[in-house]
């Protein structure tokens, strides 16, 4: 038993420069269905090249690291070791991108170990489904700003509440001696139903007098550069 286990520790991974190249093609191959992959499902929301362009050099780097692994224990233990004491600060702003991430280092592992039936058709399946769910708008929220004179601050309130049939939100209340701020929340959806336009908002406000500007802002929880 010892014998075996000190054989399989010493067993250095011996491959033919076709086989790293071919290990290594691969990993581009499929890093660039992933790229493409990211590009059509980012469509239309914040789309990062640079962040797109690391996702096939980073299935690449992990097709290299386990190719010089390969069945090497003892290096595989002291390569862990090492990349342990990365730390990546990196803020992901889209709960999709870690997906992705995920999804290079697998394809990378796949392909280093020269599995690459695994790795063509996990990723096909990967990329389907991906194209299905990038299909699925999120319905994001919408801030309503009022500020105005403070004697108006009742009628403004009622308005929006006239207007979106008590779908509307208050979220925050501001007030000085002389001015009001008043933050609804509404949902696109709301919007639509309740006006032609968001420009009929504004105007419905102005009507009532003494209000100072209305602002319409998307709620965008994601973090951005």
């Amino acid at each position: 038993m010892k014998e075996k286990l000190f054989e399989l520790i010493e067993h250095q991974n011996n491959l033919s420069v076709e086989e790293i190249l071919l290990n290594i093609g691969m990993s581009a191959v499929i890093g660039f269905l992933i790229y493409i992959s990211y590009m059509i499902t980012h469509k239309g929301t914040i789309y990062s090249k640079k962040f797109n362009a690391s996702l096939v050099i980073l299935t690449m780097l992990t097709g290299i690291v386990m190719t010089v692994i390969g069945n090497n224990i003892a290096l595989s233990l002291g390569m862990v070791g090492a990349l342990s004491i990365v730390r990546f600060r990196t803020a992901i702003k889209d709960s999709r991108d870690t997906v992705y991430i995920f999804w290079t280092i697998i394809v990378g592992i796949c392909c280093g170990v020269g599995d690459f039936t695994v790795a063509l058709i996990g990723s096909v399946g990967v990329f389907v489904v991906m194209l299905i769910l990038g299909l699925i708008k999120n319905d994001n929220r919408m801030l309503l700003i009022i500020r105005g004179d403070r004697g108006s601050q009742s009628t403004a309130q009622a308005k929006v509440y006239q207007m979106f049939r008590k779908k509307a939100i208050l979220r925050v209340q501001n007030t000085t001696e002389d001015t009001f701020e008043l933050i609804f929340e509404l949902s696109q959806k709301t919007i639509k139903k309740s006006v032609k336009s968001t420009h009929q908002i504004s105007d419905e406000l102005y009507k009532i007098g003494k209000v100072e500007y209305v602002n319409l802002v998307m709620q965008n929880d994601e973090v951005s550069n």
